[in-house]
């Protein structure tokens, strides 16, 4: 099954440009409750993952920033400590299952690396899960 599917487009995913600063995302993570937010630079063109955990180790090795300053650290200053690697949306669904072991949601791209939306992991489970159940019908 091709996993156009299953996209959630760019217009309805929370993303962040590399130009965003930590503070940006920290709070815009904390009010959606996200773990992990797609990086989009500013030809659309997908540029990682930003994490939790990618802000508090920046934070925790950064003592000179601390939270009152992070405003002025921009995201493509933090490095990123999980590389998640994108999908083109020509792919089909067996491709993501590797991906979405590892993380909460799977980037897809165009045929120019514009980044065009997200697959999130229940997605994949529940499609998983029906395929699983119609086979065991048989």
């Amino acid at each position: 099954m091709n996993i156009a599917f299953f996209l959630v487009p760019k217009d309805e995913v929370i993303y962040f440009s590399p130009h965003n600063t930590m503070r940006q995302a920290l709070e815009r993570m904390e009010y959606h409750r996200y773990s992990a937010v797609p990086l989009v630079d500013d030809n659309g063109k997908y540029a990682g993952t930003i994490t939790e955990g990618d802000l508090l180790w920046k934070l925790k090795h950064s003592p000179d920033i601390g939270f009152d300053h992070c405003h002025k650290v921009q995201l493509k200053d933090v490095p990123q400590h999980m590389t998640i690697k994108p999908v083109r949306i020509d792919q089909q669904m067996q491709d993501l299952i590797t991906l979405a072991t590892n993380q909460n949601f799977v980037p897809v791209t165009d045929d120019n690396d514009v980044f065009i939306g997200i697959i999130r992991r229940r997605e994949i489970i529940d499609y998983c899960f029906k395929l699983w159940q119609s086979e065991q019908k048989v």
